[in-house]
């Protein structure tokens, strides 16, 4: 949900920690709504303070360098898509992103993310079509900005 990669732990453990202190406030069989809900928060609040200190944390890069795991031009490109991604997921809109990062990352059915979301399926079906329309423009500008053309569909 546009959480970089160095903070996605510090962000999963603040999900788990909303809970903990609403535990009360979690009504039976929807607790898998309630902790989507809370991600989506916790993921916004996080892209804001991103936006606001524009100081990031490349954890993957240390992590490579310590491990020797894959090589530094290996590691150079995974971190170049990884920061295409997010800027193309960050271009979404909530509601779109939400839908698209479910069914294309997540591989939930529509019907399984009207439930979680408890918005009906055709809701569904126009998000996430306009979160690939959506996608597809934004990835064609960011691959045209970093020099790899973007005439066609990918």
């Amino acid at each position: 949900m546009g959480v970089p990669t160095g903070q996605v732990d510090d962000a999963v453990q603040e999900v788990f920690w909303v809970a903990h202190r609403r535990l009360e406030d979690i009504l039976p069989d929807r607790e898998r709504a309630f902790l989507f809900g809370v991600a989506m928060k916790v993921a916004s609040d996080v892209r804001r303070k991103r936006s606001r200190s524009r100081e990031e944390l490349d954890a993957a890069a240390i992590g490579a360098a310590v491990s020797g795991s894959p090589g530094p031009e290996e590691m150079l490109e995974r971190q170049r898509a990884r920061a295409q991604l997010d800027e193309v997921l960050e271009g979404l809109s909530d509601d779109a992103r939400a839908v698209f990062v479910l069914v294309e990352m997540e591989g939930m059915t529509a019907p399984e993310i009207a439930a979680l979301l408890e918005i009906p399926l055709g809701t569904v079906t126009s998000r996430l079509r306009r979160g690939r329309e959506q996608f597809h423009g934004a990835a064609l500008r960011v691959r045209a900005r970093a020099g790899f053309g973007g005439g066609g569909r990918s």
